[in-house]
Formats: C-alpha cells, structure tokens, sequence
C-alpha cells in the first residue's frame, strides 16, 4: 500500500498524469461506451501510483461525464473515443481558479442561494443551520479556527436553497475556499467576532422567510471578505 504526501502541484501533475493514462488506454484498447475499465487496484499497480490518487482521477473523469462508476460493479466508459480525447485535453488545460475568483464565485452562488433558503426553508433546514450556527459561534467565543464551522453554516444554507446544483458547486467549492482561508488568514479573531452577528441576522431572516432581507444582510456579511481579497 502507497502512502503519498504531495504538495498541492505535485498531487495536480499525478492527476493529469493518471488521467492521460487512462486515455491512452482506452485509445489502445479501442475502448467504446459501456466497456469496463481495469480496477482501482490494477490502475494503481500500472501507473505505479496510490489507489486514492486513481480515485480521484476517476472521479474527476465520472464529473465530466467521461466514466461511469457503478457500485460493486466497476467503472465504464461513458462517451465515445473522439469525444473523450477532446474532453480530456480541455480538462488538461484546466487552470487552479484563483482565491479571488473562488470568493466571487461564492458570493454570487450565496446571493441566489439565501435567497431560496428563505423561500423555501423547512424546519430540518432551520434546524441544521441553527445547529452550524452554535457551533461557529462556540469555537469563536473560545479563540479557536471556525473556518470550517463558518463553511458549514453556508453549506446548510444553500441545502436549504432546495437548488441541487447551487448545493453541488457549493460543495465543490468549498475544499478550495477551506485552503485559501487558511493561506491568505482571512478569518482573523475581528472578522470572527463580527461574523457571529452577521451570521445570526441571515439566520434570522431566513427564519421569517425574508428572502429581500437575508440576501441584504448576506451581502453585508461578505462585505468584508470581498475587501479583504482585493487587498491581498
């Protein structure tokens, strides 16, 4: 069993490296929609690489489209060779999006999703926001990290939105938010504090299904974020 420590760029390049394996396999092998595709574990032994960095690549390849996994069963290709090599050689191309793209993406997702969450809200919902919303709280009462508290009060709100695909970019996204907060110390002990407010008033007016007032308080909430990035 592999065990590999990478660097952000180093995991990148084992990525693209098993993703371009795997074409090249399927090409050799005249590969067409609905074949199989060898195991994790034999993928692994032939690209000389661990069995999470093949998942990851497969899973990158079923996001687009390209395979297809099925539980107990395998991974398939999902689309025809012409099509596949060209989608591959975009998702090569594929550039890291930048921490400030990252937060305005965010921002505009959050804008719609608060929104939603208003209108659409149930008492589950309400629940599990107010649940993520102690927790940030509790962590930042005791001088601790609540990054990922404060993500997963988000995270609640845009499950809430009742929009799977708000929900699924959110979700994407939020890996790279977790990292770049970290690197660029954007949750200090202020923005922390303030933040426990501002998250209460968008709880609150979700709560009172207000979906004018929450996107106004959640725009005032990342007034501050979007500053801070554009000074970095």
């Amino acid at each position: 069993m592999k065990i590999e420590v990478l660097t952000k760029n180093e995991n990148q390049d084992v990525q693209n490296a098993i993703i371009k394996g795997i074409r090249d396999l399927i090409n050799y092998k005249n590969l067409e929609p609905g074949d199989k595709l060898p195991s994790e574990r034999m993928l692994s032994e032939k690209f000389g690489v661990s069995r999470s960095n093949v998942r990851e690549a497969i899973q990158k390849l079923e996001f687009y489209g390209i395979l297809k996994s099925r539980p107990q069963s395998g991974t398939f290709v999902n689309i025809g060779v012409i099509a596949l090599n060209g989608m591959i050689e975009d998702i090569l191309r594929l550039e890291e999006p930048d921490f400030k793209s990252l937060v305005e993406t965010r921002i505009l997702l959050e804008l719609k999703t608060v929104r939603l969450a208003a209108l659409r809200r149930t008492e589950e919902d309400l629940v599990q926001i107010k649940e993520a919303l102690n927790a940030y709280e509790a962590k930042v009462i005791n001088g601790e990290d609540a990054v990922q508290e404060d993500l997963l009060f988000h995270l609640a709100i845009a499950k809430a939105s009742g929009n799977s695909s708000m929900n699924t970019f959110m979700l994407i996204i939020t890996p790279e938010i977790i990292t770049n907060f970290e690197k660029y110390h954007v949750c200090d002990k202020n923005l922390a504090q303030e933040g426990i407010v501002e998250h209460k008033e968008v709880y609150e007016a979700i709560l009172k299904q207000d979906p004018k007032l929450a996107k106004e308080k959640m725009k005032a909430h990342f007034k501050a974020l979007y500053q801070y990035c554009y000074s970095v």
